[in-house]
């Protein structure tokens, strides 16, 4: 399949409109116009489709008010678009059951879409989720062994 530059383009600005209206503002009715009903989702944990989207994004805004996901780099070609992201919050809902910790968190994230037909038909996500969880006092430093013991 050949894949001329009007059409990377508007990948690319599709993949902005999401981040910007979809994840940053928590607009996830964005997802009805720009993920396929049957996208996969290769990231652990969370489902694929429209809903499976739009649950990530009102998830994000649960447990972060301010929310937002900035793109520091993209880069497109053919049918994909990679993404080098920064997530920022500060954590008023509960995680993992845990209370909110009322802390400030910055991560960054890395994304791959593969698009068909102006749409999201696969999603691979890499969010630096350890340093989220030390960041928020969720996962502590572990003790160091007793020597001799």
């Amino acid at each position: 399949m050949s894949i001329n530059q009007e059409t990377i383009e508007r990948n690319v600005a599709a993949t902005r409109r999401l981040f910007e209206e979809g994840f940053t503002r928590g607009n996830a009715d964005v997802c009805d116009k720009l993920v396929s009903p049957d996208a996969i989702e290769h990231q652990r944990g969370l489902k694929g489709g429209i809903e499976g989207t739009k649950e990530t994004i009102r998830t994000l805004h649960e447990w972060f008010s301010e929310f937002e996901l900035t793109i520091d780099d993209l880069v497109a070609l053919g049918d994909q678009v990679w993404i080098r992201a920064t997530g920022r919050g500060l954590n008023t809902g509960s995680i993992f059951g845990r209370p909110p910790t009322g802390r400030r968190s910055e991560i960054t994230v890395f994304d791959q879409v593969r698009f068909r037909d102006g749409r999201i038909v696969e999603h691979w996500g890499v969010p630096d989720q350890l340093g989220l969880l030390m960041q928020l006092g969720l996962f502590g430093r572990p003790e160091p062994a007793p020597v001799g013991g």
